[in-house]
């Protein structure tokens, strides 16, 4: 089995008891859809538009990358990550993926002495202090990580933590305590870099944040803490090759985008839940939330017209969420879509010991494991929701290894530029995100923009 495959079965009408997809319209109506759709991403594609599908083959960067990493790997205990979306979610869910949740936790021995790998992505000020209080900044370097260089949310941070580097230090930290990732030519950071020889790396200029987790901006974090990023990128590069052929039933990226497409426009299922069955991808839940949400829900087609649409994703954990959503999923309203990621490759089963022979309602778990326990609620969970009609996906990862989460990446990302076809809409843009940052600049003074006035007026409604 490769590394991440995709089962569709539970998406067709014969297993969901007519509802679905009629399989002979994957050579038909929606195969001839795909094509469209497909010869449009190529074409964008080759015209470097879509950046994110040439940073597999970008070894020259990542090269780059890793002797920088190399060069900090043994010099400070803690990296923190000063980021928020894209420029976040990325580098979380590789640390998560691959090393574990409780990385930070562990001694300097059983970490090999890489440092613990920390993401501020909120200015909630509570968790920045908590940090800040926590760790010894004078042996932490900082990434900061905002290809613009104005994120409000990140620019805060860099100032926060700068001053108190100045408080602690009694000197200017700038070069011995960041690294900044950014635009390669424009914005403050790019300034600051070069006036005081701070170390910059470059986020290409057609990648966008939510589609930038194999550039520098993730691939930075991780190698500092020794993850592989070579594996990475060779299975991005190769779901990337499987991914371009424009044989629909061939092309998994083809398959999911169809799909989920269908599902929302024809079969008002516009609810997409992706739900691991991993505590190590509940990072990854979040990090496809936001390339699907952000790329997909848009006011207006690249035509100009107004369509209003997007599908909703709802990011949730299996078997945790079994008890919290399952039962709207089997019996609420048939708005959803479930694609599941079944994980195998456990280090550690763990046996559950038979200590209760005598209870039959606990004696049918001894000699089983954790593992098959949770693949078991994995496959039981699907089968209830096919026996219902409800539409589920699968995605089998054989193992959680940096080639297999570089496989992941890049399907989700080629589905999301591939399902921006079938919309009608630019998957690459983000205009509604735009006022709200412009407001934000107004309220708190910047120059140049004007402070707006409440919608409420001045008594606004409260109780």
């Amino acid at each position: 089995m490769t590394p991440v495959s995709l089962d569709y079965s539970n998406m067709l009408s014969p297993n969901l008891s007519g509802r679905g997809v009629e399989p002979q319209e994957l050579e038909g109506a929606l195969e001839e859809r795909f094509h469209r759709a497909f010869q449009d991403v190529e074409s964008r594609r080759e015209s470097g538009e879509m950046g994110f599908f040439s940073l597999p083959d970008a070894l020259e960067a990542a090269r780059t990358v890793q002797e920088l990493a190399d060069g900090f790997a043994q010099w400070f205990e803690n990296l923190v990550v000063l980021g928020i979306g894209g420029s976040a979610l990325g580098t979380i869910t590789l640390r998560d993926a691959l090393l574990g949740p409780s990385w930070n936790e562990l001694d300097e021995e059983t970490r090999e002495h890489y440092p613990r790998l920390f993401v501020l992505d909120n200015v909630d000020p509570r968790t920045v202090t908590a940090l800040l209080d926590r760790i010894d900044v004078r042996r932490t370097l900082f990434n900061v990580v905002s290809k613009s260089g104005s994120t409000a949310e990140t620019m805060a941070q860099y100032m926060v933590v700068e001053g108190r580097l100045r408080a602690i230090l009694g000197e200017d930290p700038t070069r011995g305590h960041f690294l900044f990732t950014t635009d390669p030519s424009s914005g403050v950071l790019r300034r600051i870099a070069e006036a005081e020889g701070v170390p910059a790396l470059e986020v290409p200029s057609n990648v966008g944040g939510r589609f930038s987790v194999l550039s520098s901006v993730s691939l930075l974090p991780a190698a500092v803490v020794g993850i592989d990023i070579f594996q990475v990128l060779e299975g991005a590069r190769d779901m990337a090759q499987r991914c371009r052929t424009p044989i629909l039933k061939e092309n998994p990226a083809g398959i999911l985008s169809t799909l989920l497409h269908q599902a929302d426009v024809e079969q008002g299922a516009p609810i997409h839940v992706l739900m691991p069955y991993s505590d190590r991808l509940r990072s990854f839940a979040a990090w496809f939330q936001q390339l699907w949400a952000e790329s997909l829900g848009k006011a207006r087609d690249r035509e100009g017209r107004e369509v209003n649409r997007g599908p909703t994703p709802l990011p949730a954990l299996g078997a945790t969420d079994q008890h919290s959503l399952l039962q709207l999923l089997m019996e609420g309203p048939r708005d959803k879509v479930v694609l599941f990621v079944g994980v195998g490759g456990a280090e550690d089963p763990v046996e559950i010991p038979p200590v209760r022979p005598e209870l039959p309602a606990l004696n049918y778990l001894g000699g089983h494991t954790l593992a098959e326990l949770l693949r078991t609620e994995l496959d039981a969970t699907r089968e209830a929701l096919r026996q219902g009609g409800r539409p589920n996906l699968l995605l089998d990862v054989a193992d959680l290894t940096p080639r297999a989460m570089g496989e992941l990446f890049m399907l989700l990302q080629v589905t999301t530029v591939l399902a921006g076809s079938l919309y009608g809409i630019d998957p690459l843009d983000q205009p509604g995100v735009e006022l709200s940052k412009r407001l934000t600049y107004g309220f708190l003074g910047r120059e140049g923009f004007q402070r707006p006035e409440l919608g409420t007026g001045e008594h606004p409604w409260r109780v």
